[in-house]
């Protein structure tokens, strides 16, 4: 009889801690979607990787985070949201030309965008106060500063007749900075050339 008991007690030890890890929820994982690189935005993970940790979550210890870098080309990140979803991670963090690709790729996971332009004007929330869908964020509405950073160089320089502008074609907002801009110069009086 104690032997048997023994090799109960035994058995029951052996499988115990298994039976424990698999009961422990996953860990939960984060997809961080940036069409930049990893260099240019070392402050800003930084930053987020603080953030998680001042509500308690400490990366590898318990929250994983799944970096994808477009490295400026654009056209990627199709693909890397694409990749970010089949992982299956429970949020997906994206910076402003990311945020189009991810709301592309995915209906019911939760994206929290920044953005430098108006995510309404862009189509990807119904309004700032209630963005429904899966779509929810913050911006820094920098387009319009641009158009008063435009202004501001025209009272600088009132002489001038002719600015120019550079943008990233692909950078997907670079239709939205372009209108704006032009408007602004347009009102201006002063000639804009968008390179």
């Amino acid at each position: 009889m104690r032997r048997r008991g023994f090799i109960t007690l035994l058995g029951g030890a052996v499988v115990w801690p298994l039976a424990a890890r698999a009961q422990q929820p996953a860990m939960p994982v984060v997809g961080f979607l940036n069409g930049a690189s990893a260099s240019a935005y070392a402050p800003m993970v930084a930053a987020f990787r603080k953030g998680l940790e001042e509500i308690g979550y400490r990366e590898g210890q318990n929250v994983a985070i799944e970096y994808r870098w477009a490295e400026g080309h654009y056209e990627q990140l199709s693909t890397l949201a694409a990749d970010l979803v089949r992982r299956r991670v429970a949020v997906i963090f994206a910076n402003g030309p990311a945020v189009g690709p991810a709301k592309a790729e995915t209906a019911s996971i939760p994206i929290v965008f920044s953005a430098g332009f108006d995510p309404v004007a862009a189509g990807l929330v119904a309004s700032l106060n209630r963005p429904g869908g899966n779509i929810t964020g913050a911006s820094i509405l920098d387009v319009e500063l641009g158009t008063k950073r435009l202004a501001l160089l025209h009272e600088l320089v009132p002489a001038a007749t002719s600015m120019a502008l550079l943008i990233n074609p692909t950078n997907p907002s670079a239709e939205i900075m372009s209108t704006d801009h032009q408007a602004a110069a347009n009102s201006l009086g002063v000639q804009l050339h968008i390179l």
